[in-house]
């Protein structure tokens, strides 16, 4: 797959999550759903950043580290952006339960550099 076709398909999936997405959040009260309202409108939230996230990450990186090969920044902005997308689904979630704190916040954060540290791809010397 190209680049082009890369970008072209993950903007064209990154606007139908969000119209999924919006449609959900339109027609979901948040008081008065079950379980499967509430998996439907995170699933949806993730996916749909995930998408844009990535795009912008590799948007970003493109410009920013000229010398990185593609495959790289492609890898490198998913991995990010679906960790992103997790960590704003968690905080919201939290946030839904009454849980959020700032101890939990840097308890995520810790958690999920410690992820982005270990997934991250090693160097070969």
């Amino acid at each position: 797959m190209t680049l082009k076709n890369y970008i072209l398909s993950m903007s064209f999936l990154s606007l139908v999550c969000w119209g999924a997405f919006f449609f959900v959040a339109g027609m979901i009260n948040p008081f008065s759903t079950s379980w499967l309202g509430l998996l439907l409108f995170y699933t949806t939230l993730s996916a749909s950043l995930i998408g844009t996230s990535s795009i912008l990450g590799l948007v970003i990186r493109f410009f920013s580290h000229k010398e990185q090969a593609i495959f790289n920044s492609v890898r490198n902005s998913f991995r990010q952006s679906f960790l992103f997308s997790i960590f704003i689904v968690l905080l919201l979630l939290l946030k839904s339960l009454d849980l959020f704190s700032w101890i939990n916040l840097a308890i995520l954060i810790t958690i999920f550099a410690i992820l982005e540290f270990i997934l991250r791809p090693r160097k070969k010397q």
